[in-house]
């Protein structure tokens, strides 16, 4: 096996309670390119029981007993993965490639990219890596509605699984399908069903590039009446100085409306494009690619999710910060 990577990426999979992330984590490190994969489950309760399905051979899989992965844990998981890599670099533990965080179905996945993002000391030694997303085809819609934690983990999510279609009907389903691509319109959707490919599920983060796909958002009572919004942007090559000011005062007054903002942006003076990511007030490090994807429209592409701030207030400030022009190409799904 080749050496371990320099930042080991930290993949988290979320999923609100009996999507099914356990049956999918179990089935994915089946797949004999996931062996060198070590796991940390989070439980809610005292008693954990998920990691012992899971059947790992290798005693990699620890359990976070504390509770759920909320603030409150940020130092046990911050202190279970150094534990890890400590153990890795000692030769106590068989060499592992990337990390699998499991989190409890009620948890927020912010505090988890945090703790990966900001750790002083983990920030030198690994880096996040994908969100895998599972929701359930029969009670995801109905979840969203009553839940702001399914809405956050389907809307940060880089990869969505849908779970439980043979149980759904057709048109369950189509419903369930409606509501994930109005909280997240680009992540690739896969059915739990399909074959899946293990190795590009617990990959990289996925990039915008392709086009947009917004629908309306899932009718429902919302907690405090917060609704959901999709705003999907197209637009010319931005000033970077320009753009980095407007995304920094966005997030200072708004980071805790926004579930999630990404893009890849054509920045005036560079031949490839600039992918960003944040969620709520979190932002990180851009990412300057190369080239652009092969045949791809080279205009910058941004999506925003939010929840309870009207997209058109995001328009506004953009084109007053000389970002946008008047009529700005756009789909949204409010």
């Amino acid at each position: 096996m080749s050496a371990a990577p320099a930042l080991t990426p930290v993949v988290l999979l979320t999923g609100f309670l009996g999507s099914g992330k356990t049956t999918l984590l179990a089935r994915l490190l089946r797949d004999p390119a996931l062996s060198d994969t070590a796991v940390l489950v989070n439980e809610l309760g005292e008693i954990g029981l998920d990691h012992h399905l899971l059947e790992r051979v290798d005693d990699e899989v620890v359990l976070l007993a504390s509770g759920c992965l909320c603030c409150t844990i940020r130092g046990e998981l911050a202190e279970a993965v150094r534990r890890l890599l400590s153990r890795r670099s000692r030769g106590e533990v068989a060499p592992f490639r990337r990390i699998v965080v499991e989190s409890t179905g009620l948890a927020d996945p912010l505090p988890v990219i945090a703790t990966i993002a900001a750790d002083p000391v983990l920030k030198h030694h690994v880096r996040m890596g994908a969100v895998i997303a599972t929701v359930d085809a029969v009670n995801g819609r109905d979840q969203f509605a009553r839940h702001p934690e399914s809405v956050a983990q389907a809307a940060v999510a880089d990869h969505l699984v849908l779970t439980k279609t043979d149980l759904a009907s057709a048109r369950e389903t189509a419903a369930a399908i409606a509501a994930l691509r109005a909280l997240n319109p680009d992540a690739p959707l896969h059915r739990a069903t399909d074959a899946l490919d293990a190795p590009s599920l617990l990959g990289e983060r996925t990039l915008l590039t392709g086009g947009f796909r917004c629908v309306p958002a899932p009718v429902g009572a919302r907690p405090h009446g917060d609704a959901v919004a999709s705003l999907s942007l197209v637009f010319d090559a931005v000033d970077w100085t320009v753009f980095g000011l407007w995304l920094s005062m966005l997030l200072h007054r708004h980071g805790g409306t926004i579930l999630r903002v990404k893009g890849l942006l054509a920045v005036a003076g560079t031949d490839g494009p600039v992918a960003i990511h944040g969620v709520q007030h979190l932002v990180h490090v851009p990412q300057h690619l190369p080239a652009w994807p092969e045949g791809g429209d080279r205009r910058s592409r941004l999506v925003v999710i939010t929840r309870g701030l009207a997209p058109h207030a995001i328009e506004r400030s953009m084109t007053a910060f000389g970002l946008l022009p008047t009529a700005p190409a756009i789909a949204q799904g409010r």
